[in-house]
């Protein structure tokens, strides 16, 4: 299967799986999930391809057992995510932006989760970046526990096992081999839409309202003192 590059060789979904297998795939979905390292790595368009590739059997591996480990990797890169929130806490809101971290990407995750409260962990599951950060942010806000693994597990299943099991399913679909470079940048262009939307959303808002600026800074501010008092 030779799929179109849609960015460097080692983000290209059959590359990672072909080199790496299924530990690989494993792997990427755990950091992913949870780790600040982990939010530019091909998730969506992973799963589908690995849930293609069983079908094909150049995954020689049941696609239950496939499903089952992906959705473990994904509740536990969030369960990792949580526990690293509740421990760093409000420094996250402070740390200077690098290479790897930028800090817009925590206060996008931080207002998702605090417009969709518990059920953020299931949404986030499907825009790339957010649901690296929303776990993180949980923890750093003091989500109680049994409501976090709760929705963890919802959403790692519904995320983990669906989309690999819509790879798996349309993988006998042949139209699906004739046109899957199309399909693949199709699933990356579709998983960053709410992504756009918001960042345009945000931007229209800013303009209307000439304070915009400063009282979203205000309000940061604020965030922050509320968790630091935690």
């Amino acid at each position: 299967m030779n799929t179109l590059a849609l960015g460097p060789q080692w983000l290209n979904s059959d590359y990672l799986i072909t080199t790496f297998g299924l530990i690989g795939v494993l792997l990427i979905v755990f950091a992913e999930s949870g780790l600040l390292i982990g939010f530019f790595l091909p998730g969506d368009s992973l799963l589908f391809t690995t849930g293609l590739m069983v079908t094909t059997n150049k995954i020689d591996k049941p696609l239950w057992l496939v499903c089952a480990l992906v959705v473990l990797a994904a509740v536990l890169g969030d369960q990792a995510g949580y526990l690293f929130g509740r421990k760093v806490g409000p420094s996250l809101f402070s740390r200077p932006d690098s290479r790897l971290f930028k800090q817009e990407n925590v206060e996008k995750a931080h207002a998702f989760f605090e417009k969709h409260g518990p059920k953020s962990l299931i949404l986030a599951r499907f825009v790339p970046i957010v649901r690296t950060f929303t776990p993180i942010i949980a923890g750093v806000s003091g989500m109680q526990y049994r409501s976090f693994i709760l929705f963890n597990v919802i959403g790692g299943t519904l995320w983990g096992a669906g989309v690999t099991l819509l790879g798996a399913a349309l993988g006998n679909v042949a139209f699906v081999h004739k046109n899957i470079e199309m399909i693949l940048v199709a699933i990356v262009l579709i998983s960053v839409v709410p992504v756009a939307i918001e960042f345009l959303r945000a931007r229209g808002k800013a303009k209307k309202e000439p304070g915009g600026a400063a009282a979203d800074t205000t309000a940061r501010t604020q965030g922050r003192g509320r968790h630091a008092r935690r």
